[in-house]
């Protein structure tokens, strides 16, 4: 499908944020990375950094690739964006993991981006050529068991950007970055209670730690990589052998800066004209990345009120019928000034031998249009090899 410009597609992947509704909203430079790309995660409110593992863990936490009852898998995960408008755009992710003994695990994923075709035309209206935006994500990870309940993991990120129109008169060079993330996971032994069995779970992980992208050279230009931290717990309620429920809870918060607010930066007595505002932005995007992540925790004009807002939660529950078929239902919630995303999500999963099938439906909540909405996410898993024992 042709679109309009590439400007409109743009402007909504930043988040759909309303002007007048929201106030020093956090952007960054490729932001399809932290998109859910599984139907699993997806029914759950978008969370994953302390579910139980799966073929899914590289995106949320590679460290619970130690933890995997299957010995290898490999996933294909399918998400359809701004469905609402276009046909063209979407997300796709193709991941592989091998638990190579009791102790440890590898694993490796492919992340495409792909904002469909875009009809270039001159200042009459002719049609030149058309263009294919897209980015991706190449990345690899080695988690590692320190003791029987908790095991870490490390992944290196290539990212390559390539949105830049080629018009025959600049540049149009893809943009290219790393990142690297630092997880670690946490799950009990079963425990027995009056009723049922019950395990906890707890995950952490530090992701896209990298130096900024940039698409024309200029460090002043430069793009803040989504650098989040997410905290994550949850417990399994096992009542039987046919029917168990786990519940989880998790946190994000960017590890980026908080836009500044503009006030009379060139100290002429007009607050907020226009050269304040390229003052206080140039200022503000010559903080360095690794600087930007300490800032991160404590940079709110507004203090920790502010700050306190910056960090996103989600609740999310999957229900288990023999271990073949699930049920899945989740809540996402953003502050109001930071973006205002809020949305309930359903989802379900369907396993027999070796295969695995996962949906999911997000319904907005909030008055921001999401991308997703009134979107079905696929993901398929395929494992073989050995299994383990759920110790």
């Amino acid at each position: 499908m042709k679109k309009i410009a590439l400007l409109l597609t743009l402007t909504v992947l930043s988040q759909f944020v309303k002007a007048q509704e929201v106030d020093r909203v956090i952007t960054t430079g490729v932001p399809f990375l932290l998109i859910a790309a599984d139907a699993r995660s997806a029914g759950m409110g978008d969370m994953g950094v302390a579910t139980s593992a799966d073929a899914y863990s590289q995106q949320y936490n590679p460290a619970k690739f130690a933890f995997s009852l299957e010995q290898q898998g490999i996933s294909m995960s399918y998400t359809p964006y701004l469905s609402s408008i276009a046909n063209d755009i979407s997300l796709g992710q193709l991941s592989y993991f091998n638990r190579i003994n009791e102790r440890s695990a590898f694993a490796g994923s492919f992340r495409y981006f792909g904002l469909g075709d875009i009809q270039l035309t001159n200042e009459i209206g002719d049609e030149l050529s058309t263009v294919s935006p897209n980015e991706f994500a190449l990345d690899g990870s080695y988690s590692l068991k320190l003791s029987e309940r908790f095991a870490m993991a490390v992944a290196g990120r290539f990212i390559r950007s390539n949105l830049k129109i080629n018009d025959g008169t600049t540049d149009a060079t893809a943009a290219t970055s790393f990142a690297v993330d630092v997880a670690a996971y946490y799950q009990s032994e079963e425990m027995a209670f009056d009723d049922f069995n019950g395990r906890w779970r707890a995950g952490i992980n530090l992701q896209n730690l990298g130096p900024k992208i940039s698409y024309d050279f200029d460090e002043n230009n430069d793009n803040f990589l989504p650098s989040n931290l997410r905290l994550g717990a949850g417990f399994d309620f096992i009542f039987d052998d046919y029917n168990k429920i786990a519940v989880t809870g998790e946190v994000t918060k960017l590890l980026v800066p908080t836009p500044p607010k503009v006030g009379d930066e060139d100290g002429d007595g007009d607050v907020n004209d226009d050269n304040d505002k390229s003052i206080a932005l140039s200022n503000y995007r010559s903080i360095g990345w690794v600087s930007g992540i300490f800032k991160s925790f404590g940079d709110a004009p507004d203090g920790f009120s502010e700050e306190l807002k910056e960090f996103t939660w989600a609740l999310g529950a999957e229900y288990w019928y023999q271990d073949s078929f699930a049920l899945r239902t989740g809540y996402f919630h953003e502050s109001e000034v930071k973006g205002a995303r809020k949305y309930f999500t359903l989802g379900a999963g369907f396993k027999y031998n070796i295969a695995k099938i996962d949906v999911s439906y997000l319904f907005s909540s909030s008055n921001v249009k999401n991308p997703l909405e009134n979107t079905l996410r696929f993901s398929l898993t395929f494992s073989f090899g050995d299994s383990y024992d759920e110790l």
